[in-house]
């Protein structure tokens, strides 16, 4: 079993309900969704495009997937979210933005934010001592030839290469698609997902997703509102 420490916002939250359809599945539950029709594209070649992104959820990386340390257990992992969310304010970006990087699209701050980037460290650092060591094979499916020197490093002492002055807050939404279908996508997305990328979005909250087994989806097991005067709610 895998546990990773995710953005995503509320279950009924517009955002999630959207990205649920445009996914395929609903990380909260679990359960399957009817594939849909976006732009050009139909319903299977969204269904296509999305079967990478669709096994994670909804989601930003901020604690990369990991096993559990030696001693530690599932129940201390959600009472140290509660306890560090409860201490955590959160942190609103005006606006959201469809990018494609590096061959994949994405939802992502349409400018950096400075109080992002630091709660994102923050985790990291403070969720590390729940982390096994990475095996050689976990350290392999990295592709550790591919990465640069900083990303590298990271990837040996965190357990993942894109943390700190590497990290990229980011929402992925596709696979990597082809260039020549990448302008007919951004605009599928543009179009599906309508105003809601216009609005503010707040990262007011954490959620501890789960990975079953290898390869199994990821779902929410635990999902928890930054500061101390927000309803807590557990899956």
């Amino acid at each position: 079993m895998r546990y990773a420490i995710y953005f995503t916002p509320e279950q009924d939250d517009p955002l999630t309900r959207a990205a649920a359809r445009w996914l395929g599945r609903d990380a909260f539950t679990g359960m399957p969704l009817t594939p849909v029709e976006a732009g050009p594209f139909s319903a299977a070649e969204i269904s296509f495009h999305t079967a990478a992104a669709r096994r994670y959820g909804f989601h930003a990386t901020l604690k990369a997937p990991f096993r559990l340390a030696e001693g530690q257990s599932e129940q201390a992992l959600i009472q140290a979210l509660t306890k560090f969310c409860a201490q955590m304010e959160p942190v609103t970006i005006p606006r959201a933005v469809v990018r494609r990087l590096d061959g994949f699209f994405a939802l992502v701050p349409e400018e950096r934010s400075e109080r992002l980037d630091a709660l994102a460290g923050s985790i990291v650092e403070n969720f590390e001592p729940f982390r096994a060591p990475l095996t050689a094979n976990e350290l392999e499916r990295r592709n550790p030839e591919n990465l640069t020197p900083g990303q590298l490093k990271n990837l040996y002492k965190w357990g993942y290469p894109y943390v700190f002055e590497e990290f990229r807050f980011h929402m992925t939404l596709t696979g990597r698609v082809p260039q020549a279908e990448a302008p007919r996508m951004e605009r599928a997305i543009d179009a599906f997902f309508g105003p809601l990328l216009s609005e503010p979005l707040e990262i007011g909250s954490l959620a501890l997703f789960i990975e079953s087994e290898p390869g199994a989806p990821f779902q929410v097991k635990s999902f928890q509102t930054l500061g101390w005067n927000k309803t807590r709610k557990t899956a």
